[in-house]
Order: C-alpha cells, then sequence, then structure tokens
C-alpha cells in the first residue's frame, strides 16, 4: 500500500504539472482561434503576438485559458483529451453501436487494441529471433556486436525495409528484424559474459529484461518507414501526418501500457536486474 500510495502521488503530481503546461502550450492556437471568432484579445494580430512568450500570453488572456483544454488539435492534449481518445478507440465500440459485443471492435483498424496487438506480435517474433539468434554466439563476435550498436536505428531502419522490400519480404518480417537489431544486444552480451549454458543463465534474465524494452523501441521504429497503417508506430506517424497530437499521445500511451505489462510479467516471474 505504501509502494502503490507513493506511485499514486508522482501521477497526480505528474498530471498536475500536465494540466499547468496544457494553457502556454496552446495559447497560441487558442488566440488565434479566439481572434478569428471575434473576441477580444491581448495584444491584437499574429503579428504582435508572435514575439511574446507562452507565458505572457497566458497571463494576459486569462479569459481564453479554458479554450486551451479543449482544442480539436492541440500542441499539447489535455490528460482528459488523452483518456477520452483511449476510450474512444478501446472500450467504448465494444459497448456501443454496430459493433457493440463483437470481436469486430477490437479488430476494426481505429481500435487501438489492434494496432496493440500488431505491436506485441512483431515484438514477440523479434525478441524470439534475438534469443535464438544469440545462444549461438560467442567471444568472437563481440566487437562486431559493439560496433553494430553504434549506428543509428533511426538511419539503418530504412535501409533495412528497402533492401527487404527488393526481395519481396513486406509487412510483418522487415519490422520484425529491425527489432531485433535493438533486442539482440543486451542478450549476446549477458550470454557471452558467461559463455556457455548454464553459466550464463544467472546473466541471461537481466539481460533479457533490457532486451524486452528496447524490442518495443525497435518495433515501434521499425513501423515508421514502412508506410504501414497498422501498428502503433504507424499511428503516431499517420497523427503527426495529419497534426492530430491526440492521437499521438494516446498511441504513446497504448505503448506505454505495453511496456508496463511487459515489467508486471517479469516482476511476476521474478526477473531481476
Amino acid at each position: 500500500m505504501r509502494a502503490l500510495l507513493s506511485i499514486l502521488t508522482v501521477v497526480a503530481v505528474l498530471i498536475g504539472f500536465w494540466y499547468v503546461a496544457t494553457a502556454p502550450m496552446n495559447i497560441h492556437t487558442a488566440l488565434t482561434q479566439a481572434d478569428r471568432e471575434g473576441a477580444t484579445v491581448s495584444p491584437e494580430g499574429a503579428a504582435a503576438r508572435r514575439d511574446m512568450s507562452a507565458l505572457s500570453l497566458t497571463l494576459a488572456n486569462t479569459q481564453v485559458i479554458p479554450s486551451t483544454y479543449s482544442l480539436d488539435r492541440p500542441q499539447l492534449p489535455a490528460p482528459y483529451q488523452v483518456g477520452a481518445e483511449l476510450w474512444k478507440t478501446t472500450v467504448q465500440p465494444c459497448i456501443e453501436g454496430r459493433r457493440a459485443w463483437s470481436l469486430d471492435c477490437v479488430t476494426f483498424r481505429r481500435s487501438l487494441v489492434n494496432h496493440m496487438w500488431l505491436m506485441l506480435s512483431v515484438t514477440i517474433a523479434g525478441f524470439a529471433i534475438g534469443i535464438v539468434y544469440n545462444r549461438a554466439m560467442d567471444a568472437s563476435v563481440i566487437p562486431y556486436v559493439i560496433v553494430s550498436q553504434t549506428i543509428l536505428i533511426l538511419a539503418i531502419a530504412p535501409m533495412i525495409i528497402v533492401l527487404l522490400n527488393a526481395v519481396g519480404l513486406q509487412g510483418f518480417i522487415p519490422k520484425a528484424i529491425v527489432a531485433t537489431y535493438l533486442s539482440f544486444f543486451p542478450v549476446v552480451v549477458g550470454m557471452v559474459k558467461g559463455l556457455r549454458l548454464p553459466a550464463s543463465v544467472p546473466l541471461l534474465f537481466p539481460s533479457l529484461k533490457v532486451g524486452a524494452a528496447a524490442v518495443l523501441v525497435g518495433t515501434i521504429i521499425g513501423e515508421m518507414p514502412t508506410g504501414a497503417v497498422a501498428g502503433l508506430g504507424a499511428r503516431m506517424l499517420a497523427g503527426s501526418y495529419y497534426g492530430q497530437m491526440i492521437q499521438i499521445w494516446s498511441a504513446l500511451f497504448a505503448a506505454a501500457t505495453l511496456a508496463a505489462v511487459d515489467k508486471l510479467t517479469q516482476s511476476a516471474m521474478g526477473v531481476r536486474p
């Protein structure tokens, strides 16, 4: 209970900061909208407001603050907006509308559950490939492994996707390979440190814990240059194309949920760093 109280306190403080930051982050957009609707704002004219700080504009236009929490395309969505988007794309279709109480409520293209499942399947595949591959490695490959990790994943992921597309591999497999790229390094280091099973087992599980977190990042990055229409990475990218920050934040929270489930699963299995 003490740990739970500490966690809830930290979460409450973070949400409080989030709400406070929402007004100045969105004030420019809110003032532009209010100006177009004929409301009185200070100073008048977008050019005059451009050089003013967000905090100064917020303090000078307190009457506009409520509208900063309800913009359709905010720079920083309010927590309740993200929560509403998560509800609309997960629970609501399953209890309301024509998809209610059917499998279609979690498999249609706007469902975050569908995007999370697609991301999770790629993550599991990439993680499994990394583990199988690493067990065959020995100390002689460590220098090459280290060199491989100096290459920025954002630079190498598009090359991997393009090369695999050229040989007819699209969709699931390229994304799984990118996820593998990030997961195999911590695992191979732990395995090679112990040289062989079973000597490496005490080092394997902490390595798996690090690799499990990295592979989620790899999956998201692997979805971005592929032109994919499904998966949390694809949903974030689509949100950035159309300026839908609420969609991006809801996808981020969904990814964080997967990471939290991964953490809880490891704790239940007794995996410790």
